[in-house]
C-alpha cells in the first residue's frame, strides 16, 4: 500500500499524519507537479529514545523532509499541565515570571509551572521543501565575529523539531536530501543504520557553536484552543560605546487546535530588563504577516530578536487573534526568562563551515547565509 505525498500535499500538510504499518511508501513530485518519484520507506516512530545522527524524517506539521544532525534536551514549561505529578507529589517547577517593580503583572505570575525534560532535534530542512512551508527557514541567528559588527548572520534550512514531530523514514538513495551542509556533515556508510553518519566536521561545528545553538527552556500555554510554544536562545553580548548590549533570538510556533479557522491580527509584548525598565511593543500581525489557521493549515513557526542592556529579562504578552465566526480573543504567549550566559567568544559568531575550509568548522558564514542589520542597540525589537 503506497502513501504519495505530492508537492501539492507538502504545501497544504499540516495536520498529524496518522499511517497503518501497511504503508509503507511515501513520494513528492518535481515542481512542476508532473510525477510521483518515490523517496523511502516509512518507519514505526519511536515512542521511547532518541533518534540516530543521520535519521531521514518527514515532519509531522510542516511536512518537510530533513534530516537529524543532533539531539538537545530541553526543559519544557507547559502551562496547560496540571503542577502535580501522577504519583500526587509536587513535580519539579518554576515560578512564573515575578512582577517587575512597575508594578505591571505578567499572566499566571506566581504560578508553580511544571517541569519536563524532553527531546528536540538540530535538523536540516531539504531546500526542495523550504518554498511550501509556514516556518522561516532562515530562523536560526546568529552574531557578526567582530565585536564591532551590528549584523545578525542566519544559517538557511536549520531548525528545530520536537521527538513527537519526526515521522522517520528510510532511504536507499547516497543523497537524499538537498542541502549544501548535507555532504559536509554526513557520510554516507550503507551497513550503518541509519546509512548517514556524522563527519568530524559536524562534531567540530557544533562543540564550537554551541553556544549560540543550545536549546535550554520551552515554554507551552494555549488559549481558546491556540497553543503558542516558546523557545528562547541567548546569542550574546556586545559592547557599545554606551552601554553593553544583550541579545537573544526566540522562536515561536502558533498552532490551532480547533475546528474553526483563526487569524492573528496584532500582536502585544510587554518586555522587562533587570535594568528596571519596561517596554511595550504593539504592531500588526508578525513578520509582516497575519497568518490565518485553518484545519488545513493550523501551524505557523517563525523567530524574531531582542536586545536589552542588561543581562537578564523577561517577556510576555498577547496575540489578538479573530475567528472565522468574528469571535475577538486575546492568546496569550507564557512568560519566559531572558537569560545571558558567561562570556564565550564561541558565542559571538561561526556559521557554517566555508566551501573553502571544511579542515575549521565554525570559522566563517556559509556562502547562501544572509545578514541584516538588528535593532537599534538597546531598544526591544518583538515580532
Amino acid at each position: 500500500m503506497g502513501f504519495y505525498v505530492t508537492q501539492r500535499m507538502i504545501r497544504q500538510f499540516a495536520r498529524p499524519v496518522c499511517f497503518q504499518l501497511s504503508v509503507r511508501y511515501f513520494s513528492v513530485t518535481d515542481r512542476q507537479n508532473t510525477r510521483l518519484a518515490e523517496v523511502g520507506k516509512l518507519e514505526l516512530p519511536k515512542a521511547q529514545g532518541t533518534y540516530e545522527t543521520g535519521q531521514l524524517f518527514l515532519h509531522r506539521v510542516f511536512g518537510y523532509r530533513g534530516v537529524i544532525l543532533f539531539p538537545w534536551l530541553a526543559r519544557v514549561y507547559d502551562r496547560d499541565l496540571p503542577a502535580q505529578s501522577k504519583n500526587g507529589q509536587q513535580a519539579e517547577a518554576i515560578t512564573a515570571a515575578p512582577a517587575p517593580p512597575s508594578g505591571e503583572t505578567p499572566p499566571n505570575a506566581g504560578k508553580e509551572v511544571q517541569k519536563k525534560t524532553h527531546t528536540f532535534y538540530q535538523v536540516l530542512i531539504d531546500q526542495r521543501d523550504c518554498p511550501y512551508i509556514r516556518a522561516q527557514t532562515e530562523a536560526v541567528t546568529f552574531l557578526g565575529n567582530q565585536e564591532s559588527s551590528r549584523s545578525l548572520y542566519a544559517i538557511p534550512g536549520l531548525d528545530y523539531v520536537a521527538h513527537e514531530d519526526i515521522l522517520p523514514y528510510s532511504s536507499g538513495e547516497q543523497h537524499p536530501l538537498q542541502h549544501e551542509l548535507f555532504d559536509k556533515f554526513l557520510a554516507h556508510q550503507p551497513d550503518k543504520d541509519p546509512p548517514f553518519v556524522a563527519q568530524d566536521t559536524l562534531r567540530a561545528w557544533q562543540k564550537k557553536n554551541h553556544p549560540w545553538l543550545e536549546l535550554s527552556d520551552v515554554h507551552k500555554e494555549t488559549t481558546e484552543g491556540i497553543r503558542v510554544t516558546v523557545i528562547p536562545f541567548y546569542m550574546g553580548c556586545r559592547e557599545t560605546p554606551a552601554a553593553s548590549v544583550y541579545w537573544w533570538r526566540y522562536c515561536i510556533r502558533l498552532e490551532n487546535l480547533g475546528e474553526l479557522s483563526v487569524q492573528l491580527r496584532e500582536r502585544h509584548w510587554r518586555i522587562f530588563s533587570l535594568s528596571g525598565t519596561l517596554e511595550t511593543v504593539r504592531g500588526r500581525g508578525v513578520v509582516g504577516q497575519e497568518p490565518v489557521l485553518s484545519p488545513r493549515l493550523p501551524a505557523f513557526q517563525y523567530s524574531s530578536h531582542v536586545s536589552l542592556q542588561a543581562p537578564s529579562g523577561h517577556m510576555w504578552g498577547t496575540f489578538r487573534m479573530e475567528r472565522e465566526d468574528g469571535h475577538m480573543f486575546d492568546c496569550r504567549i507564557p512568560p519566559f526568562s531572558l537569560e545571558s550566559k558567561p562570556d564565550d567568544n564561541a558565542a559571538a559568531g561561526g556559521g557554517a563551515p566555508t566551501q573553502d575550509d571544511n579542515s575549521s568548522p565554525g570559522t566563517g558564514t556559509p556562502p547562501s547565509s544572509s545578514s541584516s542589520d538588528p535593532p537599534p542597540a538597546g531598544g526591544p525589537s518583538a515580532a
